[in-house]
């Protein structure tokens, strides 16, 4: 599904010549409305579901609406970036929280790499990817 902004969320990037869902963009969809200040996406039926601009906005004002098979009636599924990992935050409709950490591949001086790429990791239970324990019905994540 496609991405959609959050009208009274968004602020427009503070005003700058490019939001940062503009620059993310991979098929320059996100397009910023100069009257109202607000980004939008111009073609909702393009859209790669990549979730990049949900991931890069400042304000989250940006979301996916989740297909119905993965996010049944009343989910949600939203991801934050900080400067080393995403974290991504599911919802389910009983009002229970998971929250998964995936860290993002870093520079030895520890910035995040040039191509964005992501930490390899061989599976699920490595110690790369990982979820809070109290999500998962432990006190704290055992030791690898």
């Amino acid at each position: 599904m496609p991405s959609y902004v959050i009208v009274d969320k968004c602020d427009g990037c503070k005003a700058l010549d490019k939001t940062a869902c503009q620059y993310i963009c991979p098929n320059d969809l996100m397009v910023l409305d100069k009257d109202k200040m607000k980004a939008y996406n111009q073609a909702p039926e393009m859209c790669w579901e990549c979730y990049s601009c949900v991931k890069i906005c400042p304000t989250q004002a940006v979301e996916v609406r989740g297909y119905a098979d993965f996010v049944p009636l009343g989910a949600t599924v939203t991801p934050m970036r900080s400067t080393d990992s995403i974290m991504w935050t599911v919802k389910f409709r009983n009002g229970t929280l998971k929250r998964f950490k995936f860290p993002i591949r870093t520079t030895p001086e520890g910035k995040a790499a040039p191509d964005g790429g992501y930490a390899a990791h061989d599976d699920l239970n490595s110690e790369y990817l990982s979820t809070e324990p109290e999500s998962i019905g432990m006190d704290e994540m055992p030791k690898l």
